[in-house]
């Protein structure tokens, strides 16, 4: 049996792998969202401003994708909005809501598609039962400071959080 500091080493070494395997991570995720086009009407999707008693954002950073960015992800077939945020934040952070997300603003997200759109919400209440291992899909996570985020944090990103914590207008597009 694989003790664990060897099973974390060999996962480190295929996540290392990193051109062919996010490429193909990237071509999926972009076939999807052809898919998604022909067949799907409209795409919705969740992402979480994670804001803890210091005051700073949880973010991840996925294999697939450069930067870093606000967890959440899409909202399957027959699934609640609160349900898709609930198992984002599970999946991606391992945090559990223990109050009322709040809803910052519903983005039209013209990046994916033409029909696509990003609820924000707020999170304050919550609590993370561990940290979040690496895996395929995410790499690092962590909590920073509004002031002090990561240099490859999104554009998008950045803007989202700037918006939840400055106040003010929101603005349409992501």
């Amino acid at each position: 049996m694989m003790s664990n500091a060897a099973a974390r080493g060999a996962r480190d070494k295929l996540l290392q792998m990193a051109s062919p395997f996010r490429m193909l991570l990237f071509a999926l995720q972009r076939a999807q969202h052809v898919f998604n086009r022909l067949w799907r009407p409209l795409t919705i999707g969740v992402r979480a401003i994670v804001i803890d008693a210091e005051n700073r954002v949880f973010l991840v950073r996925h294999s697939y994708l450069p930067g870093w960015h606000l967890p959440g992800g899409g909202v399957e077939p027959g699934e609640t909005v609160r349900a898709a945020l609930e198992r984002e934040l599970a999946e991606e952070g391992n945090i559990e809501l223990t109050g009322e997300p709040s809803l910052l603003c519903v983005y039209f997200n013209n990046y994916a598609s033409e029909r696509d759109h990003v609820l924000i919400y707020i999170v304050r209440d919550f609590r993370q039962t561990a940290p979040r291992e690496r895996d395929w899909e995410i790499v690092e996570t962590g909590f920073f400071p509004a002031d002090a985020l990561p240099e490859q944090s999104a554009r998008a990103t950045r803007a989202r959080i700037a918006e939840a914590l400055e106040g003010g207008r929101t603005a349409d597009i992501w």
